[in-house]
């Protein structure tokens, strides 16, 4: 999850504008955003977390609108330079989102700009930032036309969710831009949802209970600084994903398998409501890491395994499982605010080659579910070919196959459509299908 907004303050937004720069450079050619944020970040040495803090927030909001801030520049700088194209991007979407700070946002952007090569480059970034105060009403305007930079996603993207959600795509576009909301999920084995209500109320801590284990908080917060978070009494994980234990319906004693399990948000929680044997699978050993980090906070326990889960013959002892998650690779157009980097690094293409991946999966893990068990079908992805598609096809494929519909506890109020959550304001957009095995 990207980290809670925290604006810059004048002392500290010079600090923040190069590293942001550079990660946003990073992403223009093909690295991910939290990856080059982390290289920076291991890089900073003594600098402050305020000014971490800062720079991550200035990347991810000038991130969600990178092919704007690119034809801002193309209009402005006559010849670009990678040395300075990013830092002019980072103060070119301060000054839209904060116009009132304008004079204090140039300062420290021409500040940044004395430690590029000697201080060569504080002339050109002066006078374009000026430049864009000037004529910003025409400049923006111009760029507005097109739809791609006015919505602020690939052509090929809205494409999609316009016929994929014709009544609904404006809305789904536009929280994709949004910062997210953050979200807690109470761990019922170290107390209870009213009682850490209670304890944030007593902090001065805003937040409303809006699923059966979860609080959304007013404002985001560092999740070090929640009450007994170290302790394990609560996990930060939006309302949507919440869903997807409630939905496998596990009971005590079960046999059950998570693959694609990390980092193990819905292991945990899986482990939060049923004392059951789980095995943890995860293609990436190093991310199976925090799967146990997670799972030890907590004071829970699970097995895991590194191992691609289409393959049951690398792990599978040939015990069947009572239920099944499959928490399939996606295009994460679901959660693309939490994840701005993924709209510009991936390409209409990857849509199929995903599909078939999910498909892959899918038949592999249906061998290992027992006759009379479950399997939770999940993605983050808004795109039908991911989703609706993929269980039709897998339904005419396998006539034992049965689709249930999705019960959810009171008072978990998600409004599921064939399965399908769009992201709002409340919680991000996934898609379920629980299958049978008769």
């Amino acid at each position: 999850m990207p980290p809670a907004p925290r604006p810059a303050t004048a002392a500290n937004l010079s600090r923040a504008f190069l590293p942001a720069a550079h990660a946003l450079e990073c992403v223009a050619h093909g690295q991910a955003l939290d990856e080059a944020l982390r290289e920076q970040q291991a890089g900073s040495g003594g600098d402050g977390i305020a000014e971490r803090a800062a720079a991550q927030d200035i990347a991810y909001t000038a991130c969600r609108r990178l092919n704007l801030l690119d034809a801002l520049a193309a209009q402005l700088l006559a010849k670009p330079n990678p040395a300075f194209n990013g830092l002019v991007r980072v103060a070119l979407s301060e000054l839209i989102d904060h116009p009132q700070r304008a004079h204090v946002i140039v300062d420290q952007a021409v500040t940044a700009a004395a430690q590029l090569k000697r201080g060569a480059f504080k002339g050109v970034v002066n006078a374009v930032l000026r430049r864009f105060l000037r004529e910003r009403d025409a400049l923006l305007a111009q760029c507005l036309r097109d739809e791609a930079l006015r919505l602020q996603y690939p052509a090929w993207w809205i494409a999609r969710v316009r016929a994929a959600w014709p009544q609904e795509a404006e809305a789904v576009l536009q929280a994709g831009n949004q910062r997210p909301p953050m979200t807690l999920r109470v761990n019922p084995r170290r107390g209870t949802v009213e009682g850490y209500l209670a304890e944030l109320q007593a902090g001065d801590i805003a937040a409303e209970r809006t699923g059966s284990q979860a609080l959304l908080l007013a404002r985001p917060m560092p999740a070090a600084r929640l009450p007994g978070f170290a302790a394990g009494r609560v996990s930060v994980q939006d309302l949507g994903a919440q869903a997807a234990a409630h939905l496998l319906d596990v009971q005590n004693g079960m046999r059950v398998l998570d693959a694609c399990a990390a980092p193990g948000g819905k292991t945990a929680h899986i482990l939060e409501l049923a004392d059951c044997d789980v095995l943890a699978l995860d293609r990436d050993a190093g991310r199976l890491n925090s799967v146990d980090e997670n799972l030890a906070r907590l004071g829970l326990a699970a097995r895991s395994a590194a191992a691609d889960a289409a393959d049951p013959d690398a792990w599978w002892d040939g015990t069947p499982f009572d239920r099944v998650l499959l928490d399939a690779p996606c295009t994460a157009s679901g959660i693309i605010r939490r994840h701005p980097d993924g709209k510009w690094l991936k390409r209409a293409t990857d849509v199929g080659h995903l599909a078939a991946e999910q498909h892959r999966l899918l038949d592999a893990l249906w061998q290992v579910l027992r006759p009379g068990g479950k399997l939770l079908y999940a993605t983050c992805s808004v795109f039908p070919e991911e989703n609706a598609r993929q269980i039709e096809a897998f339904l005419s494929a396998h006539p034992k196959a049965r689709l249930l519909d999705a019960d959810l506890p009171a008072p978990y109020s998600l409004d599921f459509s064939h399965g399908q959550l769009l992201p709002d304001d409340r919680h991000d957009g996934f898609y379920y299908a629980l299958l049978e095995k008769a």
